[in-house]
C-alpha cells in the first residue's frame, strides 16, 4: 500500500511550486540558478521528458556549444549543486508547511515531486461537562514538572544553538576569508554575493599581439568591442598591405587563446578571498557575451587594448590605460587633471624599471543591475600588483580613509607600481576619483 507521500501530484501544482521556489530568498538574486530550475522543470512538467542531459543544460542556460565536452567544462554540475543547496534551503524554512516538495536528485537533472508528510494538528481536547464525576486534580509537584522538563530543555536546546552558530561563524570565515577583515568586507561585499554570479574576465593576450602587430599598419588605432566580437578585425588582417606568411602569422596567432601571467595572477588573488564559492566564474574575454555582463557582478582584467570588454567603462573613465605605439611606450591619460596632477602618467622606457601604473575602477555594470571591477595594468606586473592591492586589508583601509564615511562608493584609483629586486609589489595611490 502506497503512503500518502507517494500519491500522485498535479503537474500544475508542481509548476507553481517551481515558480514559488524561484520567487523566494534563496533563488531570487541569482538568475542563472532560476533558469536552470525553470529549464529542467519545463522538460520534465510540460514536456514530459524522462531524462534531463548535462549537455543539453550547458547549451541551452548557460550558452555553451551544442555538443561541447561535459568533461573538459563542469559549469552544469557546480550549478546544479548550488541549486540543490538551495531548493532544500527553502524546504526547511519558506516552504517548510508546503503541501509539495521536489528534490533534483544526484546523478541527474529531473526534478522529483512528492507529498510532504506535514505533522497533523493534535485534536482539541473537549472540556469535562460541570455534572460530569470529579477527577482527583494532580498534586502541585506533577502539575510544575511539565514546566520544568520545558525550562530545562530550552536552557539545553538554547546552549546547543551557540554552540552551532559559533561553529558555523568559524566554518564562514575560513571558507570565506573576506569576511573576517573590515574594509575588504565592506569593498566585497558589493562583488562576492551569494546569490549573484560574479565573472572574472580575463584578457586576451593573442588579440593584445594581433593588435601590436597591425597598429602601425592602422596609424596607430585599434580594434574596437564591436570588431572583436564579429571578427571583423579578422577580416580587416586580409586587406593589410603585408606578406602573405606574416599574414598567416597573424592568423595563427589569433586563433590562440592566452592569458598572462600577470592577469592569472590577480584572478589567484581574488579566488583566495572566497575559495568555497560557486558563484564565481573565471572566463576569458573572447568567450563571453553581452548578456552576461548586463546581468552578473563582472571582474575585467586588461584595458582596452586587452579586454575590449572595458570598451564599456571607458566614457564613465577619468584615468585610462594607453599606448604609443611609435615609442614602444604604455601610459595612463587623466581626462581631467586636479591641481598637482598629470595629465599623462608615462611608464620609463627601459627594460630593467619594474615601475607602471594601474587604473582600478570600481563602477555600475552597463544595466546598473550589478557591480563591475575594471584592472588595467601598463603591463603585466602592473596588474599583478593591483591584484595584491585589492585584497590587502591594510591597503583598502588605505583607500576607505580617502572616501567620506569611510564606506566605498563608485570610484576610480590610479596607482603607481613599483618592485625593488625580490622583494614584493608596492602600489601606491597616485590620484582616484569618486562617482
Amino acid at each position: 500500500m502506497k503512503s500518502p507521500e507517494d500519491a500522485p501530484v498535479d503537474p500544475k501544482a508542481c509548476w507553481q511550486l517551481l515558480e514559488r521556489v524561484a520567487a523566494s530568498s534563496h533563488l531570487n538574486r541569482a538568475p542563472r540558478l532560476r533558469d536552470f530550475l525553470f529549464y529542467v522543470g519545463n522538460k520534465s512538467l510540460k514536456e514530459g521528458i524522462t531524462d534531463v542531459r548535462e549537455q543539453e543544460i550547458g547549451a541551452a542556460v548557460f550558452g555553451r556549444q551544442r555538443h561541447y565536452d561535459t568533461s573538459q567544462d563542469n559549469i552544469v554540475r557546480v550549478n546544479a549543486t548550488e541549486l540543490r543547496k538551495r531548493i532544500d534551503a527553502y524546504f526547511i524554512s519558506d516552504g517548510v508547511n508546503e503541501p509539495l516538495s521536489f528534490q533534483i536528485p544526484r546523478g541527474g537533472y529531473k526534478p522529483v515531486f512528492r507529498r510532504q508528510n506535514l505533522a497533523p494538528k493534535l485534536p482539541k481536547v473537549e472540556e469535562i461537562p460541570p455534572n460530569s464525576t470529579a477527577v482527583t486534580a494532580p498534586s502541585k509537584a506533577w502539575v510544575q514538572l511539565p514546566f520544568l522538563l520545558a525550562v530545562a530543555l530550552s536552557a539545553v536546546l538554547a546552549s546547543v544553538c551557540l554552540f552551532l552558530w559559533n561553529q558555523n561563524r568559524s566554518l564562514r570565515m575560513d571558507l570565506h576569508p573576506w569576511q573576517n577583515h573590515a574594509a575588504l568586507a565592506a569593498f566585497w561585499s558589493g562583488l562576492l554575493n551569494p546569490h549573484q554570479e560574479t565573472d572574472i574576465v580575463m584578457a586576451d593576450a593573442s588579440f593584445t599581439l594581433v593588435q601590436d602587430i597591425t597598429s602601425e599598419f592602422l596609424g596607430g588605432k585599434y580594434y574596437d568591442l564591436h570588431d572583436y566580437l564579429n571578427n571583423s578585425y579578422l577580416r580587416q588582417i586580409e586587406s593589410l598591405d603585408i606578406s602573405a606568411d606574416r599574414r598567416a602569422d597573424l592568423k595563427m596567432i589569433a586563433s590562440r587563446l592566452s592569458g598572462s601571467m600577470g592577469d592569472f595572477g590577480v584572478v589567484q588573488r581574488i579566488q583566495s578571498l572566497d575559495p568555497s564559492s560557486t558563484n564565481l566564474l573565471v572566463k576569458f574575454a573572447r568567450e563571453y557575451n553581452a548578456d552576461s555582463i548586463k546581468r552578473n557582478n563582472t571582474i575585467l582584467i586588461g584595458g582596452r587594448k586587452a579586454n575590449p570588454w572595458s570598451d564599456l567603462f571607458s566614457d564613465q573613465m577619468n584615468f585610462v590605460v594607453d599606448y604609443k605605439p611609435k615609442l614602444g611606450q604604455a601610459f595612463v591619460s587623466n581626462a581631467k587633471p586636479k591641481p598637482g596632477e598629470l595629465s599623462e602618467y608615462v611608464v620609463p622606457i627601459d627594460p630593467d624599471s619594474s615601475d607602471g601604473y594601474t587604473v582600478v575602477a570600481y563602477l555600475p555594470n552597463p544595466s546598473h543591475t550589478a557591480n563591475s571591477l575594471i584592472i588595467e595594468g601598463t603591463n603585466s606586473q602592473a596588474t599583478y600588483a593591483a591584484g595584491e592591492f585589492i585584497s590587502s586589508e591594510e591597503t583598502m583601509e588605505s583607500l576607505r580613509n580617502r572616501f567620506p564615511g569611510k564606506q566605498f562608493p563608485y570610484f576610480e584609483v590610479l596607482l603607481k607600481t613599483t618592485r625593488l629586486n625580490d622583494t614584493p609589489f608596492k602600489a601606491e595611490i597616485v590620484a582616484y576619483r569618486v562617482h
